[in-house]
Formats: structure tokens, C-alpha cells, sequence
């Protein structure tokens, strides 16, 4: 894969992060009651693990935007090719995927060095677009 599918690949693997703790929000409430406005009353009954998991989410969410301006950058920049950009796209895959689970399930050290796996990855890339 190039680095434009490991970015495909890692937007993805994003957009599918809510299931986890929507399915426990349909658990506890039922599917009518999962489908209601959100009450910020009952997002602290959720069960901890999903409260960690929607913040995974949104943390994961939050630094794509940066990642993935950085991969166009770099592909507009006909930089996307180069081995170092590749294998920081395929390092940031992999480092959220670990992140999330995580942050889940409240891993703090791995979480941690996953999130500082990713944004190694993210430097690596604006490097290589900076460079001569």
C-alpha cells in the first residue's frame, strides 16, 4: 500500500471508532433510547470504558486532521513516495490502533507511547516535507 491507502485505511479505522460505545449506549438504553437527544445526565452513567472510548475517539479524530494534512501536503508535494512518509503513515496506522484500546480500556503506558508513536509519525512527515 502507498501512503495515500494507509491514510484511506487510517480515516477509516477512525469513522468506526464510535461503534464501541454506541452499541454500549444501545445496550444500557435500548435502541429507541440510544436513537434520543444526548443528555450530558446520562453520558456519566455510561460506563467508564465507553466514556474512554468516545474521548479515544475524538483524540483520534483531532490528530487525523493534522496527519492527514500533513499525507496531502506531502502528496502534493509529489513527497508521498518517499520511504520515510511511508513508513510514518504506516507507523501512525498502527500507533492509533494500539491508541485506541488503550485509552479504552485505561493501558496508560501504552497508551502513551502510542500516542507519542503517532506523533513521531507526524513529524517525520512535516520533516520531509521541509526538507531540500
Amino acid at each position: 500500500m502507498n501512503s495515500l491507502e494507509w491514510l484511506a485505511a487510517t480515516a477509516l479505522m477512525t469513522a468506526l471508532f464510535w461503534v464501541p460505545y454506541i452499541l454500549e449506549r444501545m445496550m444500557a438504553l435500548g435502541i429507541m433510547g440510544a436513537l434520543q437527544p444526548v443528555d450530558p445526565e446520562q453520558m456519566l452513567k455510561q460506563a467508564l470504558w465507553a466514556q474512554r472510548a468516545r474521548r479515544a475517539h475524538y483524540n483520534a479524530i483531532e490528530n487525523l486532521a493534522v496527519f492527514a494534512t500533513l499525507v496531502l501536503v506531502a502528496q502534493a508535494m509529489d513527497k508521498a513516495g518517499d520511504s520515510q512518509v511511508l513508513l510514518a503513515t504506516q507507523v501512525y496506522f498502527w500507533a492509533r490502533l494500539v491508541h485506541f484500546p488503550a485509552l479504552t480500556f485505561g493501558i496508560t503506558g501504552v497508551r502513551t507511547l502510542a500516542f507519542l508513536a503517532a506523533f513521531a509519525a507526524q513529524i517525520i512527515v512535516a520533516l520531509r516535507i521541509f526538507a531540500g
